[in-house]
């Protein structure tokens, strides 16, 4: 007769991974939901802060003074041109610069860019060495109302979930150019 080959140990073995795979899994969804549902509260209160800018010049403010408190990020940066005309707008304050700056920045940016980095985008000023994850949202407009770029900067590295983020940062890209639309259009 044949000697008899027991496969219960490794059966029971193989079980044993397949839970543990499930319970890392099940521990992930639930980390991401959290982490996601964080971040959703997060753009509504940025955007609730938006939609009550009492002028142009207060929604610039509240952008870059009160955004980066509100959405947990280190810098957030502004590049708008229309015409010959660019700016740049940080917690340090307007500036003037050239508009092919930021042109070059939208060339080949559809929605939203979201990346690490070794040096933040030029529109971070004197911030941008510090930053190490940033997003680009593109705020494209219609003429005569200015286009740009939003930047969103941290010092921490970080790994981006890119679907759900970016959807969230369209969204609110495109809560910005309606209001600045509101205070630019007679």
């Amino acid at each position: 007769m044949g000697t008899v080959i027991s496969f219960e140990d490794k059966a029971v073995a193989s079980l044993r991974a397949r839970v543990a795979a499930a319970e890392e899994a099940n521990q992930d969804l639930i980390a991401f939901a959290r982490g996601h549902s964080g971040a959703v509260a997060s753009i509504h209160e940025a955007v609730l802060a938006a939609i009550e800018a009492e002028g142009f010049d207060h929604l610039i403010h509240i952008v870059t003074q009160e955004w980066p408190q509100i959405l947990g990020l280190d810098a957030v940066a502004i590049g708008l041109f229309v015409g010959e005309r660019g700016l740049r707008a940080d917690a340090s304050g307007l500036q003037f610069v050239d508009p092919r700056i930021i042109e070059r920045s939208l060339a080949g940016l559809e929605g939203v860019v979201l990346r690490g980095v070794a040096r933040g985008h030029p529109l971070f000023g004197p911030a941008c060495s510090l930053i190490r994850a940033e997003a680009l949202i593109r705020l494209d407009t219609a003429p005569p109302l200015p286009s740009g770029l939003l930047a969103l900067g941290q010092r921490a590295e970080q790994g981006f979930e890119t679907r759900h983020g970016s959807e969230l940062l369209v969204f609110l890209g495109r809560v910005l150019t309606r209001s600045m639309g509101r205070w630019l259009i007679p």
